[in-house]
C-alpha cells in the first residue's frame, strides 16, 4: 500500500529522514532531481548517518568509513557486512509516497 511519507518541499538539498511508525529505523528520502529514492537511514557497518553522505554513482556513501550502498539496491561495499532496506518510491505531483 502507498503511503504519502513528505512533499518535496519538505526536503532540504534533495534530502529528508522520515520516522515511521511501521518501521524502527529512520528513512532517509533522497530526490534527484528526476527520481526519489527512500533506503534505511543507518550504515550497517557502524551506525552512521547515511543522509550525511556524498551520493556519487547512484550510490550513497557512509561518511563515516567510506560504505557504499546503492540507492537501488541497496548492496553494499565493505566495510559495510549487510545491505540496506529499500523502500519502492514515487513521486505523485510533489508528494513522495512509500510503499511499506
Amino acid at each position: 500500500m502507498w503511503t504519502p511519507v513528505a512533499k518535496l518541499g519538505d526536503l532540504e538539498n534533495g534530502r529528508l529522514v522520515v520516522k515511521r511508525p511501521e518501521h524502527r529505523k529512520p528513512i532517509l528520502l533522497l530526490y534527484t532531481g528526476e527520481e526519489v529514492f527512500a533506503l534505511e537511514d543507518i550504515c550497517t557497518h557502524d551506525d552512521g548517518p547515511l543522509h550525511e553522505g556524498d551520493v556519487e554513482d547512484g550510490q550513497i556513501v557512509c561518511p563515516r568509513h567510506g560504505a557504499r550502498f546503492d540507492l537501488k539496491t541497496g548492496r553494499q561495499t565493505l566495510p559495510a557486512p549487510r545491505p540496506v532496506k529499500v523502500f519502492p518510491a514515487k513521486l505523485e505531483g510533489d508528494t513522495i509516497l512509500l510503499d511499506l
